[in-house]
């Protein structure tokens, strides 16, 4: 059925009858404060500046001044990953409005509610190639869920509604709001609660019982089924009743990159993530499964593999809110569309009342499954160059720190050593950027996660290639006094592309060294450049200073922390699936690696 309208929330009572009349910046102001946004993330310019000028006025509201667009995007979006709210980003237009369109596509793909409000030249000068003039409505179109033009002051109240409203239901995801800037300094009624107009929106939250039941039963019949995890569990806050339907049933559970912290990683079902980097029993599990219960995953070609080759002996059950993710990839045997979260209450109680009492037998699955487990245990070697392994370094970081911590990682090796190395049991504690895979993503969103969550320790994995895209939210960091920890993996290249030249190209390494750790050259010297930016800088080249330096870190909260952990440069991240082949071609070690060549 579709989804209500949630109720908004009502403006404070005035001694007047009549509305008051509020410029257009005045009115988004008061939108975004009765929609309960308390931290925005931006940087003015003059498009904007009437919206500047309004802001200043409030005591709800707080602004964080960005170094650049990308970082308000990031930063708003690793304010929403990590608290399920809507993240709010403003820049102003023309180049403004473009650094943020990475952060909107990058939120886009990964459904991270984000909305990005813009300034715009004024009205009667539109199409005119005015100065700093950007269509960045038809720029954003393809990567937002909506774009809104305002020119008209009168519009703003439902205009910001609807965005939000957009933005935060059915499949999260950005929406932008572009407002001229004669209608920010016109005036117009305030009207509160608006009404929210958008036709043809209307995202089915509760699943047909005829679907659920026939999920029901193939998860009765099924020999070897697995849960299938993807990200719309986490956004959909469906955790704990994802915990419910696999101890009920029995099945083993897998948690793509997207969903890591869904389901605990010590919970003996977890087979780990599965995918390209994933662990060997995850991705055979999929492999030799007779059925996959997909839950908010898109079946993303990272995690399949060649299509024609996935899973091939599997029935599918397919759960997204989404209908357009529905057999995009992968025809589903069983669609099923609606919220993650209802469906899976739905979907355990119809699995008790099919099951009528008896578990099925899955022995046999489980007894393979454990045994991929003790054949493939996830590990490392030590580099034979004597620097520090990476992975070892990353461990340690989720060990001190416990189950409490956020971690947001840039893109590349670090990231998937982030997600093979540290455990998450809490959802919500793992933000990185999965379908667009953007580089310089981890400081900045660190940043945003720290402002929702002041309490909790929030570190920044990062590559020295990553750092150096996004480094300037340092300052940032330093003087609003949000003290995140930052471990910068330095193998002084851009390690992945490295790795699959390494693999694939046989040790042609194009443009991939960074000088940034290794020789006589540090070009940065990370620790210098946290110490220009106020920060604590640390440098750690030995197994024996690793712990020291993160207790050290999580210790010192009155600025942030930049460890500059000097690693080797040839750790390589395994498992992997090389691109192009099918999932059963999983090779645990590089010893396997040559027969790629051939595929």
């Amino acid at each position: 059925m579709p989804a209500e309208t949630p109720p908004l929330p009502a403006a404070h009572p005035s001694k007047s009858s009549e509305p008051e009349i509020l410029t257009g910046s005045g009115a988004i102001l008061r939108s975004l404060e009765h929609l309960g946004v308390t931290d925005v993330f931006g940087l003015p310019g003059g498009a904007i500046m009437p919206f500047y000028d309004e802001l200043m006025s409030s005591t709800a509201i707080r602004h964080i001044l960005v170094r650049h667009e990308q970082g308000a995007g990031h930063a708003a979006e690793g304010y929403a990953s990590s608290t399920g709210r809507v993240g709010v980003a403003i820049a102003t237009s023309g180049p403004g409005a473009t650094n943020l369109v990475t952060a909107i596509a990058d939120a886009h793909l990964d459904s991270v509610p984000l909305l990005a409000i813009t300034g715009q030249v004024f009205s009667s000068v539109m199409g005119t190639d005015a100065f700093q003039e950007v269509d960045i409505v038809g720029i954003s179109m393809p990567i937002t869920k909506h774009s809104f033009l305002i020119t008209d002051p009168a519009d703003v109240p439902a205009t910001i509604a609807a965005a939000y409203h957009l933005a935060s239901t059915g499949r999260p995801g950005p929406v932008l709001v572009d407002i001229t800037k004669d209608a920010q300094q016109n005036s117009a009624p305030f009207i509160w609660p608006p009404k929210i107009d958008l036709p043809g929106y209307r995202p089915v939250m509760k699943a047909h019982g005829k679907q659920i039941n026939a999920a029901a039963q193939l998860l009765v019949e099924a020999k070897r089924p697995v849960l299938y995890v993807g990200g719309g569990v986490i956004r959909s806050g469906a955790s704990a009743e994802l915990l419910t339907l696999a101890e009920t049933t029995g099945a083993p559970v897998v948690t793509t990159l997207m969903a890591r912290g869904a389901f605990p990683d010590s919970h003996p079902q977890h087979l780990g993530m599965p995918g390209m980097h994933g662990s060997v029993p995850a991705v055979l599990a999929l492999q030799e499964s007779d059925l996959l219960i997909a839950l908010g995953a898109r079946f993303d070609d990272r995690v399949t593999g060649k299509v024609s080759e996935f899973a091939p002996n599997a029935k599918v059950v397919h759960v997204d809110i989404d209908p357009a993710e529905i057999s995009k990839i992968r025809v589903a045997d069983v669609p099923i569309v609606g919220d993650a979260k209802d469906v899976i209450v739905d979907l355990t109680s119809a699995y008790v009342d099919t099951a009528a009492g008896t578990k099925p037998d899955i022995a046999a699955w489980w007894a393979r499954l454990e045994s991929l487990r003790q054949q493939y245990p996830l590990g490392f070697s030590e580099p034979e160059d004597g620097l520090l392994a990476p992975q070892y370094v990353i461990k340690r970081i989720g060990e001190i720190t416990g189950p409490e911590g956020i971690f947001a990682a840039g893109v590349g090796q670090h990231q998937m050593w982030a997600a093979q190395f540290i455990t998450y049991d809490r959802p919500n504690t793992f933000l990185n950027s999965g379908g667009a895979g953007t580089m310089g993503y981890g400081v900045p969103a660190a940043m945003g996660a720290k402002v929702a969550n002041p309490d909790r320790p929030v570190w920044a994995i990062d590559g020295d290639g990553c750092f150096q895209m996004t480094n300037q939210e340092l300052a940032t960091c330093t003087i609003n006094d949000i003290p995140i920890k930052v471990a910068i993996i330095n193998n002084s290249s851009l390690g992945m592309v490295r790795q699959w030249q390494t693999l694939f190209y046989n040790g042609r390494h194009s443009n991939t060294d960074l000088n940034t750790g290794h020789g006589t050259r540090m070009i940065p010297d990370f620790v210098k450049m946290a110490d220009a930016y106020g920060a604590l800088g640390i440098r750690v080249t030995k197994k024996e200073e690793v712990d020291d330096a993160i207790r050290l870190a999580l210790e010192t909260n009155d600025r942030p922390v930049v460890i500059d952990f000097v690693v080797s440069r040839d750790a390589m991240v395994w498992p992997m699936v090389p691109q192009g082949v099918g999932n059963s071609s999983v090779q645990y070690a590089r010893e396997h690696a040559p027969a790629w060549e051939e595929e």
